[in-house]
């Protein structure tokens, strides 16, 4: 009887160290469950959850559900909650550098902000996260803005006069401002009603949120002005990050360039497919010369570079 007692208790402090060894992330985040960075996720999750051997999991919380990204972040930095995805230059808002690599044309594509991250201006970006408790894990492709509208836009000369939806953020309304355009700021789940009843002549936006949120319907052309490079920040708390082992730092990092991997290649598949899908709607696709759009932003360089220093443009840049 005494033996099978110890045995029992024995079995039941190792089932108890097992359980107690498992782990579940939690990961919020404003996209929902139809996004790409959503599917990028998931595969974060079940890549994850397999090398680790279900040692770590994730639950996903999408859609906003709890809050916006500013107070995830808030939950992040608290530990309340252990991961978050924003937008890379979003985070100006504690880390005001980064509005430097959120100005239309500074970063020419996606490689090019992933060169940027990895070198020395974005190391620099990333150990200001971590003194404000964020460690960023990896960056994702959200898309490249391009700029809907109801006449064609062949050249900087056609923004001018032109009433432009932009989100209430200062670079993109930057964009508007410099380019000739007059900004309009419109709540995002107003804008189809907007474009429809002619409140504003246009928007901007990556292709595959035009086609998502129908803005196609409303909108005849579209010029490919490629002025942003929209990005998600993956972001883990350091009191989640420095809790682990290094194995399982490991596992994180594995398992976060993965489901990178997934989202990335599903919004390139798609920007690369709806040029021609949007042709075939009977929309009329534009593609200005750009050279004239980025000289038009130099006042705008000029504003950031009195507030950063001479040159900080040209340092993010790293070209």
């Amino acid at each position: 009887m005494l033996k099978k007692l110890v045995t029992g208790t024995v079995v039941s402090l190792m089932l108890s160290s097992a359980a107690y060894a498992e782990r579940t992330l939690t990961f919020g985040m404003q996209d929902n469950e139809v996004s790409n960075i959503y599917k990028g996720a998931q595969a974060f999750a079940e890549k994850l959850n397999e090398i680790s051997g279900g040692e770590l999991s994730v639950e996903l919380f999408p859609s906003s559900s709890l809050g916006d990204f500013k107070a995830m972040v808030a939950q992040v930095q608290a530990g309340e909650l252990d991961m978050v995805m924003t937008g890379y230059p979003d985070m100006s808002y504690i880390i005001p550098e980064l509005k430097l690599v959120g100005a239309p044309y500074v970063v020419d594509d996606f490689a090019h902000l992933e060169e940027i991250v990895a070198g020395p201006w974005g190391q620099e970006m990333a150990a200001k996260m971590n003194e404000q408790n964020i460690h960023l894990l990896d960056v994702w492709y959200y898309g490249t803005r391009q700029t809907t509208s109801n006449r064609a836009i062949n050249s900087l000369d056609d923004m001018a006069g032109l009433r432009l939806r932009t989100p209430n953020v200062p670079f993109l309304i930057a964009f508007a401002e410099n380019t000739g355009a007059t900004p309009a700021p419109v709540a995002f789940a107003e804008v189809y009603l907007a474009l429809q009843t002619n409140q504003v002549d246009a928007e901007e936006n990556p292709l595959p949120t035009i086609e998502a949120m129908k803005f196609y319907e409303v909108q005849s052309h579209i010029a490919m002005t490629n002025h942003f490079i929209a990005s998600g920040a993956m972001q883990i708390g350091t009191s989640t990050w420095d809790s682990l082992s290094d194995e399982e730092k490991g596992w994180i990092q594995e398992a976060i360039a993965h489901g990178g991997d997934v989202s990335d290649g599903l919004t390139f598949d798609a920007e690369a497919a709806l040029v021609d899908t949007f042709k075939e709607r009977g929309l009329t696709i534009t593609e200005p010369d750009t050279a004239p759009f980025r000289e038009a932003m130099k006042p705008y360089y000029d504003e950031l570079e009195a507030e950063f220093g001479e040159g900080a443009i040209a340092k993010v840049r790293g070209r």
